[in-house]
Formats: C-alpha cells, structure tokens, sequence
C-alpha cells in the first residue's frame, strides 16, 4: 500500500506560482512513477504530468514551459512547480503513484486527496 498527501493548494493571483508537493509512505520502493492530474469543476480528471523512478519526465502538450516536476533523491516526495498561473488552472490537484510489483496484483494506482488550486483573474 502507498499513501500520498498533498499540499500547497491556495489562492494566487494569475501570473503567479505555486509549488505543489506529493509525499508518499508506505511501500515507497515500489513506486514506479508518480503523476499529477487536476480536476476542474464540472470537467473530466486530466493528466498534468508525472516522473519517473530513473527522474524522466513527462507532461500535457498545453503545460509545457510552464509546469516542472521534480522529486528528492529519495524520491518520496515529489513537486509540481507551477509558474505563470492562469484562471483557467484552477482546479483540484491530484497526485497518483503507480507501483509495480512481482506478486499479484502485479500493477496498483494509489491517489491523494487532493489540494485545492484557485487562480484569480
């Protein structure tokens, strides 16, 4: 099992930024990328972006040079640098570890709750 918490959420002016950290406990050695995924009201959950165990990263097309993801050497934590921050971005922001394993069920997702990102115009 892996639990992950969020923090950082808040309210920011647009043009501002905001760093989002995902801490995860538990069977951390398992984990094999951790992403992040926001949800606006009344749309459908997307992908932010997510790193890899070996640090490669990825992110959606419309974030590019905006957003950056990073972890600590343990890899336990992960940020969500987010910079020039626009109204549109408001959303709550999710941190999803994926972990792999040699037994059954072979595959898990694992989610946060949640942190609250509000971008005023």
């Amino acid at each position: 099992q892996v639990q992950l918490v969020e923090s950082g959420g808040g309210l920011v002016q647009a043009g501002g930024s905001l760093r989002l950290s995902c801490v995860a406990s538990g069977s951390t050695s398992s984990i094999k990328s951790i992403s992040w995924y926001r949800q606006a009201p009344g749309q459908y959950r997307e992908f932010v972006g997510g790193i890899n165990s070996d640090g490669s990263t990825s992110y959606a097309d419309s974030l590019k040079g905006r957003f950056t993801i990073s972890k600590d050497n343990a890899g336990n934590t992960v940020s969500l640098q987010m910079n020039g921050l626009k109204p549109e971005d408001t959303a709550i922001y999710y941190c999803s570890a994926h972990q792999e394993l040699r037994v059954p069920p072979y595959a898990d997702d694992f989610w946060g709750q949640g942190t609250q990102v509000t971008v005023s115009s």
